[in-house]
């Protein structure tokens, strides 16, 4: 009796890393500056620096030249003004409860300004979002933007801030409506914020917008960074549009042929096109230069081999150099794959030996049913019942077929 064994067609997502490492998370919780949200704020005697602040308010309109809306002017009350001072030092000190403490109460006043209660608001957002609590990071933004007292700089460096937090907390719809109101009201010429408008849309599945608003994001900008363009051939093939992604590959990966990632993403590309010839070629190029560091590169390129009819031999020599490497773990999806390998190559033996090892980590039971059919298959019936036993204590999808072998092994 030969019982077949069912191969595991296991796709691997794209390796592109850098293509979703679109790094746009609150670090830029800053001002538009650059600076801490609090700590370009420096509170100064009023009577002494009306010029500075008239001065930094024209500097700040001329960031958003096309923006639609005024800037208005900077203005703290004497009072006020020593407590905003004493929450900026506390904060730029460390002492973050110590300055929330202060920014909650200036919030909660009644004598403070508007322009005052954004102050405290941004010193309130930097601490939560320090804190951990995104939450209370995202009601201070939104507080921010609608009291609307901060010159156009810091308005929309503010605004950007809450589309990025919205984004994170994945209210995309929100998120969107953000960006687009920013954009909106400063002229639409911004690639960092066009890029993340972008990445919202990819992020919502709709792939030919974002794609067309990530090539206006790179058209844009003088110096598109590499990881934008990484991002826009994924919206390109997701979107169904293969030849535009691959054509964008294989450019960068031609402008920078000692670029790993730019490699990488090429190979990745080109197995997303159904170009498995191709993204062999460029995976290997990398493996025998030492260049494959990563689990997820090693497990792209075996379980390329496995998927493709007569390369198992190939696919047993990546992942043995791999774990050899310590690149791979021995869990279960490297173990059974190996299984795999050498069971359709017709190395029995230590494909009997790689199924003991991935059976005990599978989910399920299935691991353990194929080992018991291919020690059906070699006559190894007590240990076939064995396998087929365990299969049935793990759970399997067809308790029938494991019931079979049991019988067949003890007939």
């Amino acid at each position: 009796m030969t019982i077949q064994i069912s191969r595991y067609r296991r796709s691997m997502a794209l390796i592109a890393g850098a293509a979703m490492a679109l790094t746009l998370s609150p670090a830029v919780l800053a001002q538009d500056t650059g600076a801490n949200p609090a700590s370009d704020q420096r509170i100064e005697r009023r009577e002494r620096s009306d010029r500075r602040s008239s001065r930094a308010s024209k500097e700040a309109q001329q960031r958003y030249p096309l923006a639609t809306r005024e800037s208005p002017g900077l203005k703290t009350s004497g009072r006020t003004g020593k407590k905003l001072q004493e929450m900026v030092d506390l904060q730029a000190e460390g002492k973050s409860a110590e300055a929330g403490a202060i920014a909650a109460s200036l919030l909660a006043s009644e004598d403070t300004s508007n322009y005052e209660k954004a102050l405290a608001a941004q010193t309130a957002a930097q601490v939560a979002y320090d804190a951990g609590d995104t939450a209370r990071a995202l009601e201070m933004f939104e507080r921010i933007v609608a009291l609307d007292a901060l010159d156009n700089n810091n308005h929309y460096a503010m605004m950007l801030n809450l589309a990025q937090l919205q984004q994170q907390q994945k209210q995309y719809e929100q998120s969107l409506a953000t960006y687009d109101r920013f954009l909106g009201e400063t002229g639409g010429g911004d690639a960092e914020a066009l890029m993340m408008k972008g990445q919202t849309l990819f992020l919502m599945d709709r792939n030919e917008e974002a794609a067309a608003v990530m090539q206006q994001a790179i058209d844009a900008s003088d110096d598109p960074k590499p990881e934008w363009k990484a991002l826009l051939m994924q919206a390109h093939a997701r979107s169904g549009n293969a030849d535009e992604a691959v054509r964008m590959a294989e450019q960068v990966a031609a402008a920078k042929p000692d670029d790993r990632r730019a490699q990488l993403n090429l190979a990745a590309v080109y197995q997303q096109a159904g170009m498995q010839d191709k993204s062999l070629a460029v995976l290997e190029k990398l493996r025998t230069g030492g260049q494959l560091t990563e689990a997820v590169e090693y497990q792209q390129l075996y379980t390329t081999y496995i998927n493709m009819e007569g390369k198992e031999a190939e696919a047993i020599a990546v992942i043995n150099e791999g774990v050899d490497k310590g690149i791979l773990a021995e869990d279960f999806n490297t173990s059974v794959a190996l299984a795999q390998a050498y069971y359709f190559s017709g190395q029995i033996a230590p494909a009997i030996e790689a199924y003991r090892k991935a059976a005990p980590l599978d989910d399920d039971g299935s691991t353990y049913l194929n080992l018991a059919k291919v020690l059906l298959n070699e006559g190894r019936d007590a240990e076939a019942g064995e396998a087929a036993g365990r299969a049935l204590e793990k759970g399997v999808p067809d308790p029938a077929e494991a019931r079979g072998i049991i019988k067949a092994a003890s007939d």
